[in-house]
């Protein structure tokens, strides 16, 4: 079982930047995708951002591209979403998640973010 922790959270002022860390308790880490998600209040979870297994490929949603950055220390069993330029559309739960085979399969428990206008 794949246990994800995040961390990093907070309130930000619009323009300004958080690094959001998720460890990973089991081995498993290294052969698995990991991504972030988020939530907004009164919507649905939407995909932020997905690392493959080595970190080489890497995908982002249109509305982060070029602000956000995804990176794995898979030697750590940690994942990063390193947000700049954040905006208060921002604002949302944020989730770490991991694959097993092709689907989303393990979940953190969320970090808050919040961005100030």
């Amino acid at each position: 079982q794949v246990q994800l922790v995040e961390s990093g959270g907070g309130l930000v002022q619009a323009g300004g930047s958080l690094r959001l860390s998720c460890a990973a308790t089991e081995r498993t880490f290294s052969s698995s995708a990991m991504g972030w998600f988020r939530q907004a209040p009164g919507k649905e979870r939407e995909f932020v951002a997905e690392s493959g297994y080595s970190g080489g490929t890497t995908y982002y949603a249109d509305s982060v591209k070029g602000r956000f950055t995804i990176s794995r220390d898979n030697a750590k069993n940690t994942v990063y979403l390193q947000m700049n330029g954040l905006k208060p559309e921002d604002t949302a739960v944020y989730y770490c998640a991991a694959t097993s085979g092709s689907s989303w399969r393990f979940w953190g428990q969320g970090t808050q973010v919040t961005v100030s206008s």
